[in-house]
C-alpha cells in the first residue's frame, strides 16, 4: 500500500519532534551539569577552599615547628641537630604555603579570564586582596622568626625579648588573616551552592516549557507541510544534485509560504555556508607553513605515520605572563600576544624554522630535514633565539603603542630552551584532526630547559648536543649537569651567551673554574670563583645559585658517589 506524501511528511515530522523532545530532555540533564554556578563551585571555589585549608595546615605546622625551636633554644644545652631539623621543617612548610597561595592566585586569574565562568566579582576582588595579605602575613611571621633566632644567638637578652614579642604579634596577625580567608571562602561556597540549586530549578522549568511549545508548533507545521510539495521538492532535488557535483553557486527559489520555503531558505543558507567554509579553508591554509603544504602535496613528506630524524627543538615562554595579564584588559592582552607572536614567528621563519604550535604564551618550533640542512639546524635554532632576544628591545619600545599605555607597562622577558636529538616527526593525530609535529624525549628536554631558566636566572639554555652541533660560531658557558624530570641520566646544559666574541671570555673562564672546583668538592675554591663572578657581574644569578648550593653542601655534604649532577625537583 502506497502512502501519500502527506502522511510520509507528517510521519517524518513526528519522528523529528520526538527526537527534539529527547534532545531537550538531554539538554536539561546537561544544563544541570554545566550550570555556571556549578562550574564556579567545582572548578574554582571548592579547589580554592581546599588549597586555603592546606595553607592553614602548613601554617599550623610552621607554628608547631616554631614552638619546638623556641623550647629547644631555652634549654641549658640546646640540641643543634634538633634545632636544625625543626628550622628546616619550618622553612619547608613556609615554602609550600607560599607555593599554594601562588597557585591559588593563578587559579583566580585564569578563572577571571575564562569567559565560560561568571564569578562573584565583589567577593573575588576581596579574595584576590586577602590571599596576598595572608601570604604577606606569613612571610612577615617567617622573617620575624628568623630574626628572633639571630637575636638569640648574637643579640642581647633584651633585644631577643623584643623580637619574640614581635614574633607573637605576627603569629596572632597570621591567625587573623588565615581566619579571614577561610571565612570568606566558606561564605562564597555556601552562597554559590544556593544559587546553583536555584539556577538548576529555573533551567528545568524553562527547558520543559520550550519543549512543550516546540511540540505544539511542530504538530501545526506537520499539518501545513501537506500542501504544495511536488514542485518545490523537485527544485530542492535539482539543487542538491548541483551541490553534489560541486556547483556552489546554485540558489533555490520557492514561491510557497510553508516549511518548504523555509527549507529552501535553509538550503540556500547551507550553500552560502559551504561557500564560506571553502573560503575559510583557503584562509586557514595560510596559517600552515607553506613548506609543509608543498611537501605533503608533492609526497616529499609522509602523509601517514612518521620517521625518526635528528632535529633541534625550541621552546620559549614569557616570564611572569599570568601576573602580567592581571594588569591588562583582555583586548590589550590579545594585542600584546599578537604583536609578540608576530615578532617570534617572523624571526623563526627567517631562520628556516617551523612553528609547531602556540601554547598559551609559549612558542614551540623545530629545525631539521628536509626543511634545513642536516649540519645547520642547531646553529639556525641558536641564531633564531639570539635574534628574538635582540628584537625584544624594539618590541618593548613599541609597547606603549601596542597597549595604549604610557605608565604601568609590563616587563617583558622571554625564557628559551633548545635541545637537539632524535625525534619522531610526521603527521600525528586522529583521522579527523592531525598536525605535522615532532614528539620524543628531545622535545621534553627542550621544554624542561626552557623551564630551568627560572631556577638559574638565565634566558637561553641549550643541551650538550645543541652546543656540539652549533659549532664555534657562538659563545656558551657550561651551566650545570642537570637531571631533569622524566630522565634517569643527567644532561650537561649550557647557556647561550651570544655570537662568537660577544661574551666576556674572562668571566666565562672564571665561571668554568668555579664549576670545575664545585664538581671536585673544592668548596673554598668554587666559592672564591663564584664570588669573583658576582663582583664583576652583580646580577649573575647562576653564580648565586651555586653559592647557595655550596653553603648547603658545607652543612650537608653530597654522598661519596656524587658526580656533580643536580636533580631538578620539578618541571
Amino acid at each position: 500500500m502506497r502512502r501519500p506524501i502527506r502522511l510520509k511528511i507528517f510521519s517524518v515530522t513526528l519522528v523529528l519532534l520526538i527526537l527534539m523532545v529527547v534532545v531537550t530532555w538531554l539538554s536539561v540533564l546537561n544544563s544541570r551539569q554545566l550550570s555556571n554556578q556549578v562550574r564556579a563551585l567545582a572548578d574554582v571555589y571548592l579547589p580554592l577552599q581546599n588549597q586555603v585549608a592546606s595553607v592553614e595546615i602548613l601554617i599550623r605546622q610552621q607554628m608547631v615547628h616554631m614552638e619546638r625551636v623556641l623550647l629547644g633554644m631555652e634549654v641549658a644545652h640546646p640540641d643543634a641537630a634538633f634545632l636544625a631539623r625543626e628550622s628546616e621543617g619550618f622553612d619547608a612548610r613556609g615554602i609550600n604555603a607560599d607555593q599554594i597561595v601562588d597557585s591559588s592566585l593563578r587559579m583566580l586569574g585564569e578563572a577571571e579570564h575564562d569567559a565560560g565562568i561568571r564569578l562573584d566579582a565583589v567577593t573575588l576582588a576581596v579574595l584576590k586582596q586577602q590571599l596576598p595579605n595572608l601570604q604577606t602575613a606569613r612571610q612577615d611571621f617567617h622573617r620575624t622568626f628568623r630574626l628572633y633566632q639571630i637575636e638569640v644567638e648574637e643579640g642581647t637578652h633584651r633585644s631577643a625579648a623584643l623580637v619574640r614579642a614581635s614574633l607573637m604579634r605576627e603569629k596572632d596577625r597570621l591567625d587573623v588573616e588565615i581566619g579571614k580567608a577561610i571565612d570568606l571562602l566558606n561564605r562564597l561556597t555556601t552562597d554559590t551552592a544556593a544559587r546553583a540549586k536555584a539556577e538548576e530549578a529555573r533551567a528545568v522549568r524553562l527547558n520543559w516549557t520550550i519543549t512543550g511549545i516546540a511540540t505544539v508548533l511542530g504538530l501545526i507545521f506537520a499539518w501545513m507541510v501537506t500542501r504544495s510539495l511536488v514542485e518545490p521538492i523537485r527544485r530542492l532535488l535539482k539543487g542538491t544534485q548541483s551541490v553534489e557535483h560541486g556547483d556552489l553557486e546554485v540558489e533555490i527559489l520557492v514561491q510557497t509560504r510553508d516549511e518548504l520555503a523555509t527549507l529552501a531558505d535553509s538550503f540556500n543558507h547551507m550553500v552560502v555556508g559551504l561557500r564560506e567554509k571553502e573560503r575559510i579553508k583557503a584562509t586557514f591554509g595560510q596559517y600552515v607553513d607553506p613548506r609543509i603544504v608543498r611537501g605533503l602535496l608533492e609526497n616529499r613528506l609522509p602523509a601517514e605515520g612518521g620517521e625518526r630524524q635528528v632535529m633541534s627543538v625550541f621552546f620559549s615562554d614569557l616570564a611572569g605572563f599570568t601576573q602580567m595579564c592581571e594588569g591588562l584588559t583582555p583586548d590589550a592582552t590579545v594585542r600584546f600576544l599578537n604583536g609578540y607572536f608576530a615578532l617570534m614567528a617572523q624571526v623563526i621563519r627567517e631562520r628556516q624554522g617551523i612553528i609547531d604550535k602556540y601554547i598559551g604564551d609559549s612558542v614551540m618550533a623545530f629545525w631539521g630535514q628536509p626543511f634545513t640542512d642536516a649540519e645547520r639546524h642547531a646553529a639556525l635554532c641558536c641564531e633564531a633565539a639570539l635574534d628574538q632576544r635582540a628584537k625584544l628591545d624594539a618590541f618593548r619600545a613599541d609597547l606603549p603603542n601596542v597597549l595604549g599605555l604610557r605608565v604601568g607597562l609590563p616587563r617583558v622577558e622571554v625564557r628559551m630552551g633548545i635541545a637537539t636529538g632524535e625525534v619522531l616527526v610526521g603527521n600525528i593525530g586522529s583521522e579527523t584532526a592531525r598536525g605535522y609535529t615532532v614528539i620524543g624525549d628531545t622535545v621534553n628536554l627542550a621544554s624542561r630547559l626552557e623551564q630551568a631558566n627560572k631556577f638559574y636566572g638565565t634566558r637561553i639554555l641549550v643541551s650538550a648536543e645543541t652546543r656540539r652541533l652549533a659549532g664555534e660560531a657562538f659563545d656558551f658557558r657550561e651551566m650545570d649537569s642537570l637531571q631533569v624530570m622524566g630522565r634517569s641520566e643527567p644532561e650537561r646544559i649550557y647557556e647561550l651567551l651570544g655570537r662568537r666574541g660577544q661574551a666576556d671570555a674572562e668571566a666565562t673562564q672564571r665561571f668554568a673554574a668555579g664549576l670545575a672546583a664545585y664538581r671536585a668538592r673544592n668548596w673554598d675554591a668554587a666559592e672564591t670563583a663564584f664570588r669573583a663572578c658576582l663582583v664583576q657581574t652583580p646580577d649573575d644569578r647562576p653564580s648565586q645559585v651555586f653559592l647557595d648550593r655550596i653553603a648547603a653542601f658545607r652543612t650537608h655534604p653530597p654522598p661519596a658517589d656524587w658526580d656533580g649532577a643536580w636533580i631538578a625537583a620539578g618541571k
